[in-house]
């Protein structure tokens, strides 16, 4: 899926910057790039290829954008929680490209990404992604009214019946998490459910609208810092614990 458009965050202070962003913590690879006031992005879902689409991706979008990669200020990367390897696929390409060209990298919650993705209104935000294993990757947001997001809640990761929300009169919730777990998460929601779409994933045009926020900010960081959030304390399970794990 190839997407072009305007980009409203930051264009007056920003209007030359260029950033590439990657996202690759879910079954969806995608790649975006900010160059001036256009956001330029492209997504597949391609679980298990997305070590082959990134780069090509990349030099496809900067190629369209008319630039190099030296005409790059950052890349930003969707830091997790996900599918293991899926993070720490995104976060070595962030880290390796920033280091070729000596430039920073700003990590990005591939949840807040994802709640981008839910109605632009005034309603709580679950984003919430299928952990596997009987789990649910979760964390609860608002949008700010000027394109970003107040944090109403932590990330964690935790069994959909043992989810906790905070307060709200109404949800719109995103990701995958519902799909699969749509019976017991509705009946955890502390108000009305105005939308729900399990067919979202983290999107690499939302992960940049929020590079952009942290760049300007100074919270962008050396590409050795760029670290990758997995949530559980323990990423790889025994065959024996995975043959106990809830599919």
């Amino acid at each position: 899926m190839r997407d072009a458009g305007r980009f409203a965050c930051g264009v007056r202070e920003f209007r030359t910057m260029n950033l590439l962003a990657i996202e690759t913590s879910t079954e969806a690879c995608s790649i975006a790039l900010v160059h001036g006031q256009q956001v330029f992005a492209r997504s597949e879902l391609a679980p298990r290829r997305h070590a082959e689409l990134a780069l090509p991706m990349a030099d496809a979008l900067l190629a369209e954008a008319g630039l190099g990669r030296h005409a790059l200020d950052a890349i930003a990367v969707g830091r997790g929680p996900g599918a293991f390897t899926g993070v720490r696929l995104g976060v070595a390409l962030a880290q390796g490209m920033a280091l070729a060209l000596d430039r920073p990298v700003v990590p990005v919650s591939s949840l807040a990404a994802l709640a981008l993705e839910a109605l632009e209104d005034e309603a709580a935000i679950l984003a919430v992604i299928d952990a596997r294993m009987g789990e649910i990757y979760a964390a609860c947001y608002r949008r700010d009214g000027n394109g970003g997001l107040v944090v109403l809640d932590d990330e964690r990761v935790c069994r959909p019946d043992a989810l906790v929300l905070p307060e709200a009169d109404v949800w719109n919730v995103v990701g995958s998490g519902w799909a699969s777990y749509a019976d017991v998460l509705r009946g955890h929601l502390t108000g009305g459910l105005r939308q729900a779409d399990g067919d979202r994933y983290p999107q690499a045009r939302h992960v940049a609208e929020l590079a952009v926020r942290e760049y300007q900010a100074g919270r962008a960081v050396a590409p050795e810092q760029a670290l990758p959030v997995y949530l559980r304390d323990k990423v790889a399970l025994t065959l024996a614990e995975q043959g106990r794990a809830t599919p």
